[in-house]
């Protein structure tokens, strides 16, 4: 079974590292998908963000790093991927994910497992991670 982990991963940090190792089990091959979103602004490009990420997964064959743009569902048929992974942190994050699989599995039958953060890591986003380095702080321990 393939998985497909997509998201902006702007930046990729420890939430994220341990999503993949759990999820892989799971599957025979994980293909992490560098999405491009027109609408937000990113500190990298998605070019940089995939090299930075491939670099991290570099000696495992069986994880993937790509960029996409458009709907997650049509990247999924592309790489053969009948389903996607997708993480919780909060109750919010659930309504919101919950909502998206719903939608993804209507248009397209492909199906969204959601693993939930572990909790010493629940606080821990992409945004979060962001605000702090535009202030200056030392983000390295929340990046793999």
């Amino acid at each position: 079974m393939t998985l497909l982990f997509p998201g902006t991963f702007d930046p990729f940090t420890i939430g994220h590292a341990s999503l993949v190792e759990r999820a892989l089990p799971l599957c025979d091959r994980l293909i992490i998908a560098v999405g491009f979103n027109p609408a937000k602004s990113s500190a990298e490009s998605v070019q940089e963000r995939v090299k930075t990420i491939s670099r991290l997964y570099a000696d495992r064959p069986e994880i993937k790093v790509i960029s996409y743009s458009g709907l997650t569902v049509d990247t999924c048929r592309e790489e053969n991927a009948g389903w996607m992974l997708r993480g919780v942190r909060t109750v919010a994050d659930f309504e919101y994910e919950r909502n998206l699989a719903d939608i993804n599995r209507s248009i397209s039958g492909i199906e969204t497992i959601l693993l939930y953060s572990l909790p010493e890591l629940s606080f821990i986003s992409s945004s979060m991670v962001r605000e702090l380095a535009s202030h200056g702080h030392d983000i390295s321990q929340y990046l793999p």
